[in-house]
C-alpha cells in the first residue's frame, strides 16, 4: 500500500490525465533523463509523470522517497521559482527529498546527473 497521499478525488482525474499527457509528450531532456533510469538502471525502480498530492512529480523512486525534477528555462523566472520553493517544501512536509537538475544539466552533463543520483541512492540504502 502507498504511504504516500495521492490528490483530492475531485482533482485526482484532471492530474491523471495531465500526467499522461506529459509521458506522452515528454521533454527532449526527459526522455534523455529517462533513458538513464528506467528498468531499474541505478537499482531502484522511477515511475514518470506520477501524482504525489496536488503535484506531477517528473520522475519517482517510491521505495527510496525521491523526486527528480527536470526544470526548464521558465523555472528561473521569479515567480516559478519561487513556486519551485513551495512546492519543495510541501512535497518534503510529505516525506519526499526533491532533486532539481536543469534542462541543460541533463542535456550537456548527463553523466554528473546520473552520478548525482547514483550517489544519492547509494547513501539511501
Amino acid at each position: 500500500m502507498k504511504d504516500y497521499q495521492t490528490a483530492f478525488p475531485d482533482r485526482y482525474e484532471l492530474l491523471k490525465a495531465f500526467a499522461h499527457e506529459n509521458r506522452q509528450n515528454a521533454t527532449l531532456a526527459e526522455q534523455v533523463l529517462w533513458e538513464h533510469i528506467r528498468k531499474k538502471q541505478l537499482g531502484v525502480q522511477f515511475t514518470r509523470q506520477h501524482i504525489i498530492g496536488d503535484y506531477i512529480a517528473d520522475f519517482m523512486a517510491p521505495d527510496i522517497r525521491l523526486i527528480v525534477e527536470v526544470d526548464g528555462g521558465y523555472h528561473a523566472e521569479r515567480e516559478q521559482a519561487e513556486d519551485d520553493v513551495i512546492r519543495t517544501l510541501n512535497l518534503n512536509a510529505m516525506g519526499f527529498n526533491v532533486i532539481r537538475f536543469t534542462n541543460e544539466d541533463v542535456m550537456y552533463d548527463i553523466e554528473n546527473v546520473v552520478e548525482v543520483l547514483k550517489k544519492y541512492i547509494n547513501d539511501y540504502v
